[in-house]
């Protein structure tokens, strides 16, 4: 009895999270005139599929900058955190907590206090309004978070296996590059999904750093349907439901690799 309470009261809050989602796509297919009716339709009656229409005609460019954002961050902050989360975990260098408290502490700083200093620093540098300036900002928030999980992750690898590549010749770098990052699947696939996702639904750096540039990410783009007087609600929600499907699917393919990978180094033996 107690159980299927627990389940209802499960499947009650489900419900209520996913209710904005429902609510997305119902008026992505409702029609512009109708939006103004009080109360709303609780569903589509008469859908339509002009604001679809609209991302097609209108957004597939912003899509495909917020695609090669993310992709880029997700590279850059590989490239920078596996290494950085190897060394803290296993090479132990000096003034490595230290650093480690500072990685901490930057996952604190709001990112609008980031936007601020970095529109300075890109000013002087002219990187205002570019996709790889974007890539850079977006991964200073991911980079942080991406080598505190390659360490936690890094730091169960059993110490005989780095040892013994190490008896058989194998360098430093052999021994990360062959060794460690085969066995840090997991870690590397929640990296790499977090590192995207922020990518690709961040907001507030796009605004501040590229607002006047030509390859615009999505979250700026579903902008071109807001102004003073006219909201076409519609295509904004048709936007954001398109702009939905690849995080979804991301999450829904990678769910047991992040499983994995956020509760690394979470036991010791």
């Amino acid at each position: 009895m107690r159980s299927r309470r627990y389940t209802l009261i499960g499947l009650v809050l489900t419900a209520l999270m996913l209710f904005p989602v429902y609510w997305m796509l119902n008026v992505s297919l409702t029609p512009q005139q109708d939006m103004r009716k009080s109360p709303p339709d609780l569903f589509p009656l008469h859908p339509t599929f002009e604001g679809y229409r609209s991302v097609l005609d209108d957004q597939l460019p912003y899509l495909g900058t917020s695609l090669l954002i993310g992709l880029g961050t997700v590279a850059l902050t590989l490239v920078l955190a596996a290494p950085a989360g190897y060394s803290l975990a296993k090479l132990r260098p000096r003034g490595g907590g230290a650093l480690g408290l500072a990685l901490l502490i930057a996952q604190m700083v709001p990112g609008i206090v980031m936007a601020m200093g970095f529109y300075g620093i890109f000013l002087d540098l002219g990187l205002l309004n570019s996709w790889w300036g974007l890539i850079i900002a977006d991964s200073t928030i991911a980079v942080p978070f991406g080598v505190m999980i390659f360490t936690a992750f890094m730091s169960g690898i059993p110490g005989e296996l780095i040892a013994a590549s190490r008896i058989d010749g194998a360098g430093t770098f052999r021994t990360f590059w062959s060794i460690v990052l085969p066995v840090s699947r997991n870690a590397l696939v929640t990296v790499s999904l977090f590192s995207f996702l922020w990518a690709w639904s961040d907001f507030v750096f796009a605004n501040t750093l590229d607002g006047g540039g030509d390859l615009r990410p999505i979250t700026l783009g579903i902008y071109k349907y807001i102004g003073n007087n006219n909201q076409e609600w519609n295509a904004i929600m048709a936007t954001a439901v398109v702009a939905s499907i690849p995080a979804a699917v991301l999450l829904v393919l990678a769910q047991r690799y992040v499983a994995a990978g956020v509760t690394a180094g979470a036991v010791k033996d």
